[in-house]
């Protein structure tokens, strides 16, 4: 018992120090070594409750308050706590019950009586709102459920109900009324497609963040219906079903529809067992031979995005359910063998599997995981030979092919095993062409890595420029790629050429003609695209296809498609042509040692230099590239993400383009691109956006909710580890968002942008610090801040510090922060004369040759000196009254705004009576001067 007393008074000790955690840690000790069911238990758990309502973990407290309550009945202090937390979750009416029984309990407790009336009035309002809403969800239910309305009318009446699923009540109401059974039966009938989607969409936000709702709903029509809704040839409905199955998933896991959001882990754990039949019932749907192509990419997709494990840590699972042999047959799929019992599959099928490979391999983080993927991907392969027919060496080969473009380490390492590379060399060499085309994109997939390329170019060449002379275009063009692939072995150094010279130049010029022959299928295009891909590293090769104006439309017009299979061609050549790759950094030093060491150094080609570069980005942006661009950035592949973020980026660099990225949608896709892929391919794409916060309105690049959500990753790109001019454009494009509105100053304190930017005052580099300033003087206009620089820092000094600097932009944007600070706070205005050189800041400021700088230097110290005697007698104990004299003096009709608030200076101080006003002819005196004078 006495341990405990003193484990608690520690406690209590610890929650009138505000240390809520160390308090609830001991609270919890307390709990742990009490007897159940007695009062000191109770009182534990209440004191419990009341550091996690501190820390808002209100579930948590109304947790501790009902165990305790079980305990006491009645008692005010869990009855009040529980209210104070229900009414912070909105659970007004639970509030209010809890409130009004304390009244009963201590009618004379007065804290309860202001919040019962709160509650009171909040709750009659709700009631008389959930009248108003069972009538409207009555009105529209009789207008959309009704098939014989005007079809205007319904189509209308699902939206307002989408609109009213948003709100709680509407929610709640339409719940009691039935609206799933009525969607469930709505969606047998239904041939209006607008009517179909927005129906899905209610389903979808009745789910939203409420687990209860969510379950109810999948009681109600099961997991096969969202699976049946998703089955569609319609790309809308796929998409809103697939949407809805995200949202049940976010719903049970604590995840938002937004990409950086992360998972809750208490409730992943409580919600296990949906999560598992969920992404089960996903897993086994993926071979499912009567669904869509499109139902199938989006299932895979919905797999993808939940795998990874530090989400639903699911990818583990899904390999033990051998959903790897699942993607490995939609890989394996072929039109040409098209049979009763064939999959459907979309052009983008075998991409997006093989994308989905890709992050359950990601997801492998340990040796043993890693052994079971290439255990499974072994069996696979072994199964589909044991049967020595054509058919599965070409279902096998085709399978492999999408391991090198998904986990290319799995692609590799089955492609090394003995005899698969002679297989498919073999197979090449044969009349048939499907075995032709299929070994051709096995081995340019092969050709990745430099030492796969050698045996290819040891073993194949000669196989390709056979196949090259084939009379069938899909051999031809995938024979072509594979000699491009080759060809462009030297990358983008000048001086290695694995052929002969003049070679690459013919290889470009056939992919061009297969890019641009209208009289050739979209499979063709798309891989001329990934031949120019590998060919335009060569510098001759860009100048020659960005003037040809038909196939630089060519491939935009590729890219808009969406086709995920085209992603990769289309994107890498644009990548290529921006010079926008990742380049090594040469040191000078390192250069001439690598010279005496006889080693190859890398030569830039001439047309590599930035007016050619330039001159290139600007033809693809006129020609309109951002909308290509902006349908392939749907993919969920990190590696393309980046490969995308790298071509805005390297467009955004040119001042003149910025504007035309807004225009085509640019800004709205690189958000997302900002906020989740590789670590390099979110910094292009904020980079891009930094840009483009700095030259346009941010109110017009970034209109509505989209100022809010560029400013995480804005505020990521001030870091240490980023360059000084990725960090000065952050720093401006903060600055102009700053100066937009409180709201977005919030978003940037929020997300911990004050303590980052004020690191950049500190720095050497005069623009980092410039810009740092130049943030700071707009986000003190909000309240946050300004108690920010009240508190115990120096934050104010190091302002006014900067006022004797060099650099006039500077100088205007700490005068100006400093003129804010003093207008509201006299904290401020008192902190800055604490500084040993502050009559030197303020010499600098008032005597400064720019006119801007000497009218806020004024403005500030007419904020310092007004109402405060002893800071006005202290300045005017120096020769600021002479260099104020002096400002008063002025003719100049450009210095009014000075000589203004000189004289408003001069006044101030005189009705504190710390100078006296001159007699006519005589010079103002200070009092201090005359009173010494006298004593003398």
């Amino acid at each position: 018992m006495f341990v405990t007393k003193l484990i608690t008074n520690k406690g209590n000790e610890a929650f009138k120090s505000e240390n809520y955690e160390e308090a609830v840690s001991l609270y919890s000790k307390a709990i742990n070594l009490a007897q159940k069911d007695t009062r000191e238990y109770a009182t534990y758990l209440k004191n419990r409750a009341a550091a996690y309502l501190k820390m808002k973990e209100y579930h948590k407290v109304i947790k501790d308050c009902d165990e305790a309550l079980s305990i006491v009945p009645e008692d005010p202090k869990a009855l009040f706590r529980r209210s104070q937390a229900l009414e912070c979750l909105e659970r007004f009416e639970e509030a209010y019950r809890d409130a009004k029984t304390i009244f009963t309990v201590d009618p004379s407790n007065k804290a309860v009586q202001p919040i019962l009336s709160r509650l009171y009035a909040i709750v009659q309002e709700r009631v008389k709102n959930a009248a108003q809403t069972t009538s409207k969800v009555d009105q529209m239910f009789k207008l959309a459920f009704e098939m014989s309305e005007d079809i205007e009318k319904r189509e209308k009446a699902i939206v307002n109900l989408l609109v009213l699923a948003k709100e709680n009540t509407g929610a709640e109401v339409m719940m009691k009324n039935g609206v799933v059974n009525k969607i469930q039966q709505l969606v047998k009938i239904e041939k209006n497609m607008d009517i179909y989607v927005n129906a899905i969409r209610v389903i979808g936000q009745l789910c939203k963040r409420n687990v209860d709702r969510t379950k109810e709903i999948i009681k109600l029509v099961g997991i096969p219906w969202f699976l049946e809704i998703i089955d569609s040839e319609n790309e809308t409905r796929v998409n809103a079903a697939q949407y809805c199955l995200q949202i049940i998933l976010n719903t049970f896991s604590g995840m938002d529809t937004k990409k950086d959001t992360k998972p809750d882990t208490s409730l992943c754990e409580q919600h296990k067992s949906e999560i598992d039949t969920l992404l089960t019932c996903l897993t086994y749907s993926i071979t499912n031979r009567v669904i869509t192509g499109l139902a199938r990419d989006a299932i895979i997709e919905l797999i993808m995005r939940n795998c990874h494990y530090s989400s639903l840590n699911w990818a583990e699972r899904f390999v033990e359910i051998r959903g790897l042999q699942r993607l490995l047959e939609v890989c394996s799929e072929l039109e040409e063998y098209k049979y009763e019992s064939a999959m459907n599959i979309t052009e983008s099928s075998r991409t997006v599997a093989a994308a989905c490979m890709a992050r359950v391999y990601e997801n492998m983080y340990y040796e043993q995981a890693r052994e079971k993927f290439h255990s499974q991907v072994d069996d696979f392969v072994k199964d589909k030979l044991l049967t020595p027919d054509l058919e599965s060496k070409v279902r096998v080969t085709v399978a492999i092919t999408s391991l090198l473009r998904g986990p290319l380490d799995v692609g590799n390492y089955i492609i090394s095993k003995d005899g698969i590379l002679e297989m498919i060399l073999v197979m090449a060499q044969t009349d048939d062409p499907l075995q032709q085309k299929v070994a051709c994109e096995c081995l340019v997939a092969a050709a990745s890595k430099k030492d796969k390329a050698r045996t290819i170019i040891n073993k194949g060449v000669d196989i390709l420029k056979t196949l090259y002379s084939s009379k069938n275009d899909a051999v031809k063009v995938r024979a072509l790629v594979g000699l491009c692939k080759i060809g462009s072995f030297g990358g983008d150094d000048a001086s290695i050429r694995p052929f002969a010279d003049g070679s690459t130049k013919k290889l470009a010029e056939a992919c061009t003609k297969f890019l641009t022959n209208p009289a050739k299928d979209k499979d063709m295009r798309k891989w001329a695209a990934e031949g120019l891909s590998y060919l335009t590293l060569d510098a001759d090769v860009k100048e020659a296809l960005v003037d040809n104006r038909l196939a630089i439309q060519s491939l935009i017009e590729l890219a808009k498609s969406g086709d995920q299979s085209c992603l990769y061609g289309v994107v890498t050549t644009l990548v290529n042509l921006c010079n926008a790759y990742e380049k090594q950094e040469m040191m000078p030093e390192m250069l001439e040692l690598a010279k005496f060491a006889k080693h190859h150094i890398p030569e830039q080609h001439e047309l590599d230099d930035p007016d050619f570069v330039n001159k290139r980005l600007t033809i693809l942006c006129k020609a309109g590239v951002t909308t290509g661009l902006v349908a392939l950035a749907k993919t969920e592949s990190h590696n393309s993400r980046e490969l995308i973020a790298r071509v805005f980026n390297a467009i955004c660099s040119l001042q003149d383009l910025r504007g035309i990225v807004v225009q085509q949608g640019g800004a709205k896709v690189l958000i997302p691109l900002a906020l989740e892929g590789t670590s390099n391919g979110k910094k292009q794409a904020t980079q891009a956006l930094a840009r483009i916060g700095i030259t346009i309105n941010p109110e017009v690049a970034f209109p509505g909710q989209r100022n809010l959500e560029v400013v995480r990753p804005l505020v990521a790109l001030l870091h240490p580890e980023c360059t000084a001019l990725e960090n000065f454009e952050a720093l401006m494009a903060l600055c102009n968002l700053a100066g937009m509105n409180d709201t977005t100053r919030k978003r940037i304190l929020k997300e911990g942008g004050l303590a980052k930017i004020e690191n950049y005052l500190y720095e050497d580099h005069l623009m980092l610090s410039r810009a740092a300033a130049q943030c700071v003087c707009n986000l003190v206009q909000s309240d946050e801040v300004i108690k920010a620089f009240e508190g115990e820092n120096d934050r104010a000094k190091y302002l006014y510090l900067l006022c004797q600097e060099e650099d006039v932009d500077t100088v205007m944007a700490a005068a100006g922060a400093l003129c804010i600070l003093t207008s509201v706070s006299k904290i401020c205005c008192r902190k800055l004369l604490d500084l040993n050189s502050w009559v030197e800041s303020l010499r600098c400021l008032l005597a400064n040759p720019n006119n801007e700088v000497q009218y806020r230097g004024a403005y500030m110290l007419y904020n310092i000196i007004n109402g405060d005697r002893d800071t006005a007698a202290k300045i005017f104990e120096t020769d600021i009254m002479e260099i104020l004299m002096a400002l008063t003096k002025l003719d100049n009709p450009e210095l009014n705004k000075v000589k203004e608030y000189a004289e408003k200076c001069l006044a101030a101080a005189e009705t504190l009576g710390v100078i006296r006003k001159p007699e006519e002819g005589a010079p103002s005196q200070s009092i201090q001067e005359e009173n010494i004078e006298e004593e003398d």
